[in-house]
Parts: structure tokens; C-alpha cells; sequence
């Protein structure tokens, strides 16, 4: 189950990057692009901000992939 299901379950309603996007302030395209294109590079202040949104630690968040 992704975050954004957790959140929808347990808000009762549906999250959606709007949602996501006016609670945060990280424009919709950004939660977009880190959603749909693995590897994304972001920043910390937005992965911060993504964190406390979603009450997780940032290893529920990110993974770290290492190169091969």
C-alpha cells in the first residue's frame, strides 16, 4: 500500500495531489514527477516537508538504490 492510500484509508477520503500539493506547498507537477519517474531527483526541504504530511521517518519514504 503507497502513502497516499494509507492517508486516503485513513482520512475516509481520497488524497490527491492537490491535496497533497495545498497542504504541502510543493507544486502538483513536482509530487507528479517524484510519483511517476523513478530516480527523481528533489530536495531535502521537500522531502522534509512530504515527511510531515504523511507523519512517516524518511525510510518510509525514500530508498536508497545503490549504482551497480
Amino acid at each position: 500500500m503507497t502513502l497516499i492510500e494509507k492517508k486516503s484509508f485513513d482520512d475516509q477520503k481520497r488524497v490527491t495531489l492537490i491535496d497533497i500539493s495545498e497542504a504541502t506547498g510543493i507544486h502538483r507537477a513536482t509530487l507528479s514527477r517524484i510519483l511517476h519517474k523513478p530516480g527523481f531527483n528533489t530536495t531535502v526541504d521537500i522531502i522534509d516537508r512530504l515527511c510531515t504530511y504523511f507523519k512517516v521517518p524518511v525510510e518510509q519514504l525514500i530508498e536508497h538504490v545503490p549504482d551497480k
